[in-house]
């Protein structure tokens, strides 16, 4: 709290100065363009895209999953991905299960995002569950 000349602020002047403050920041993030919403999905998604501009994100949890299992996906991949999860929508089907090479994705389709990924090792129950639907890529 500042002390001039003996005199503390009141409350309404704090109150005043700590809203045109808030008032200043929020001219700053709204004149950068970037949305609070953008930043998020971001910083929680990865996002890759193939050249047709079309994308397909993968889930932090999925994300995981292909580095610890040391899974790489080159473009080739990717754009079949992306190819089933147009397939998987046009056919209404809303979580999927695509199987690729010997990989094996879990994908909501609505939002075109892949929730986890497994390579062979990890299938050999081949059981999957909370699926409607399965795309061969």
């Amino acid at each position: 709290m500042n002390v001039l000349s003996n005199q503390y602020l009141s409350i309404e002047q704090v109150k005043d100065r700590l809203l045109s403050t808030a008032g200043r920041n929020n001219d700053i993030a709204d004149e950068s363009g970037v949305s609070f919403q953008s930043i998020l999905d971001s910083k929680t998604e990865k996002t890759l895209t193939t050249g047709s501009g079309s994308e397909i994100r993968f889930s932090k949890h999925a994300t995981s999953r292909l580095a610890t299992r040391d899974i790489t996906l080159n473009d080739d991949q990717v754009a079949r991905l992306n190819d089933g999860v147009q397939k998987a929508n046009e056919k209404g089907i809303k979580d999927s299960l695509m199987i690729m090479d010997r990989l094996a994705f879990i994908v909501n389709v609505p939002s075109a995002t892949v929730i986890t990924a497994m390579d062979q090792t990890e299938t050999n129950n081949n059981i999957f569950t909370n699926i409607d639907g399965a795309v061969i890529v």
